[in-house]
């Protein structure tokens, strides 16, 4: 599937993930968004950034039990980790790491074993 973002023809595959992560863009995870019928607020944007840099960094996806033990410890809204997971999946209820991962123009990750 071809989009059209900032006058330039983003190729995504049928799930809506980038053929080329490299021309990821905040307009991009916008679209997609929009597109998901997701409102990014700065909780959406920290995840979406978080695991950008993290990929860069390790060439890996983070794994949800990373994100809630990195992030959750730094998020003083949150008493714990757990308040913190749950919300995470209010943020994203279907499938949080698939849905960020999309929206940071990051591969579709694989399943957990």
């Amino acid at each position: 599937m071809v989009l059209e973002i900032s006058g330039k023809n983003i190729e995504t595959n049928a799930q809506g993930f980038l053929c080329n992560i490299d021309e990821w863009s905040e307009s991009y995870t916008e679209k997609m968004a929009e597109q998901d019928g997701i409102k990014l607020y700065n909780d959406h944007w920290e995840l979406i950034l978080y695991f950008r840099a993290y990929f860069h960094e390790t060439e890996k996806i983070p794994t949800m039990h990373k994100v809630v033990r990195e992030l959750g410890k730094k998020n003083v809204h949150f008493h714990d980790q757990k308040d913190y997971e749950k919300h995470i999946y209010k943020l994203f209820p279907k499938d949080p790491a698939r849905e960020v991962c999309k929206l940071a123009g990051l591969p579709m990750p694989q399943p957990d074993d």
